[in-house]
């Protein structure tokens, strides 16, 4: 089915590879030439929605090195038409066959496609975003039709990376009252390791390219002087990639016309790689399984209360247990996402107050 949906990359661009060492990263990854590769023994596959753009940054990322196992990362081409309505399809039928989708798209707005094609999910999903803004307010922002209202099938929204100065306050009120994760540029800045709990919890992760400083990616719409640079973007990335939760992952934003030599391109090829590099390296932590895990249990005497720490022996992975019944769909998010900082405040008879909202969430 996926064949109606995509079509393969154009004769020019294939020929353009030919000069590829077989080292590169083009030369070791499954292509959409006449027809769609074998699946199989595929873990991730590139989608571009928009085939000028995807191009631009695909013709980076294939002339990196490619330390990945071969056959495990496929090209699956561009959309025939960069709509909403062919990309939910495709997302849907790769996450039904357990393979990894990467967007890339031009459009910010095609952040809700991804959203949408678990609609199928048995399981309510979290979602993460990093982004300068938060996108919601007017129907043509991305995420005002999954958070006004929320979406039934959306448990939890993080968003990192945001600007003060960019949000109005309501929307600041929005995401507490909702007990959604926020973290600002400033602080995940000041300690850019806070944001992988975060990242960590979310089944799907849009990056908007906004969220980087004009100097780092000039290509995209109204660029910032404020933001992450792109180390900074590509941890956050292998971050993502790391997380044995997260499903799919897409960059957005991207404006070849408005780049310069190709620089944002760049950036979003090495994005893409370090969120490989993540993915490739994932230890199988929870959810993927429990074993391995240490517990440790805080009490907080002046309350009569108790509080249980689990920690990763593979990865050095923190989590906090939910000490409340839940339903079984919400089962898989039990365990949240912490850092070592949270469980030592924990210690401290102080409770992180986005481990508070987590305990919200529940009810």
């Amino acid at each position: 089915m996926l064949q109606n949906w995509l079509k393969p990359l154009s004769a020019s661009f294939i020929k353009s590879t030919d000069s590829l060492s077989a080292t590169h990263f083009g030369k070791n990854i499954l292509v959409f030439r006449d027809q769609l590769p074998d699946l199989k023994k595929v873990k991730v596959a590139l989608v571009g929605v928009g085939e000028k753009e995807a191009n631009v940054v695909r013709e980076n990322l294939y002339r990196t090195a490619c330390p990945f196992p071969k056959g495990t990362v496929a090209d699956l081409g561009n959309l025939r038409k960069a709509e909403a309505s062919l990309l939910i399809p495709v997302l849907n039928e790769l996450l039904l066959g357990k393979v990894l989708p990467i967007v890339i798209s031009s459009k910010d707005e095609m952040a809700r496609a991804q959203f949408f094609a678990y609609q199928d999910a048995k399981a309510l999903v979290n979602m993460a975003v990093v982004d300068e803004r938060f996108r919601l307010g007017s129907k043509d922002e991305a995420y005002t039709p999954l958070l006004s209202p929320v979406h039934p099938l959306l448990f939890n929204f993080g968003l990192v990376g945001f600007q003060a100065h960019q949000t109005p306050p309501e929307l600041s009120q929005f995401l507490t009252q909702n007990n959604f994760d926020a973290v600002r540029l400033g602080k995940s800045r000041a300690a850019i390791e806070e944001t992988e709990p975060v990242l960590r919890d979310a089944d799907l992760l849009a990056f908007h390219l906004g969220a980087l400083k004009q100097s780092e990616a000039p290509g995209v719409t109204s660029a910032s002087p404020s933001g992450y640079f792109a180390e900074e973007a590509c941890q956050l990335c292998r971050y993502a990639g790391m997380s044995d939760k997260l499903t799919s992952f897409g960059i957005y934003g991207y404006r070849p016309e408005l780049d310069r030599d190709a620089q944002t391109a760049q950036v979003a090829a090495q994005m893409v790689w370090y969120f490989l590099e993540g993915f490739f390296g994932r230890k199988n932590d929870f959810p993927a399984s429990k074993t391995g895990l240490t517990e440790y249990i805080v009490a907080f005497r002046q309350l009569n209360y108790q509080l249980t720490f689990w920690k990763s022996s593979k990865s050095g992975r923190w989590w906090m247990q939910v000490p409340v019944a839940s339903k079984k769909k919400l089962e898989r998010h039990r365990l949240v996402p912490c850092s070592y900082q949270d469980y030592q405040q924990a210690c401290r008879e102080d409770l992180p107050e986005r481990l508070m909202q987590a305990l919200q969430r529940f009810g």
